[in-house]
């Protein structure tokens, strides 16, 4: 028994606690493609992406990969990778999913008596900018879930979450630039999703309003 031990404390090595590049590299491109940092269209290159970030370009290929499996970019040709568009089809078919499930786990979370800080409210109503705006949106949405008591909630909503980022952060930047560019723009933006489904009640668009806004 005691050789036993001792070969398996010389076989395994100590974990490194520090995330892995490749994962703080995905986290950062789909941070910046959520809040429209990286416009739908924009090309991606490992060389350019690689310098900005500071890193070989072998994490940045790996989180690549990971972004387009999820759907997040796509090919674009002889130019490589962009950032995919944000698929109002895909979009609408998450939130009549996400409609059934924040149902259920505000249901659960009201038997159970729980309560929500008002200050994680009030926080998001006051933020400064999309990408906190976003973050308050999910913070709070995932206070819900964990009120309900059932972890695949959770599970299940986060599969799709960043799709969900993305269409609130491409709907905030259009009701900031409909107040601040003139009243043409959202007829521009009707024209531009002529034919596609409308949006559920619970789209961000409907619901979110950026600081300041009517």
């Amino acid at each position: 028994m005691f050789c036993i031990q001792n070969t398996v404390k010389t076989a395994l090595q100590g974990i490194d606690l520090a995330p892995d590049l490749t994962e703080q590299v995905y986290e950062r491109l789909l941070a910046a493609i959520c809040s429209g940092a990286l416009s739908p269209g924009a090309r991606l290159t490992q060389e350019e992406l690689a310098a900005s970030l500071n890193v070989s370009r072998q994490p940045v290929l790996q989180a690549l990969r990971l972004l387009k499996r999820e759907g997040v970019v796509v090919d674009a040709g002889r130019r490589g990778l962009a950032v995919a568009p944000v698929d109002p089809v895909l979009i609408a078919n998450i939130y009549e999913v996400r409609s059934a499930l924040e149902a259920l786990a505000a249901r659960l979370a009201a038997k159970a008596r729980a309560k929500i800080d008002p200050a994680i409210i009030a926080r998001g109503r006051a933020a400064p900018d999309l990408p906190a705006m976003i973050e308050a949106d999910m913070t709070f949405h995932h206070l819900v879930y964990a009120a309900s008591g059932n972890p695949l909630i959770a599970g299940s909503a986060d599969r799709h979450w960043h799709h969900v980022q993305r269409a609130m952060g491409a709907s905030l930047q259009m009701r900031r630039c409909a107040s601040t560019c003139g009243t043409n723009t959202r007829p521009s933006w009707r024209r531009s999703t002529r034919g596609t489904p409308r949006a559920p009640s619970g789209w961000p668009g409907n619901t979110a309003r950026p600081r300041g806004g009517r």
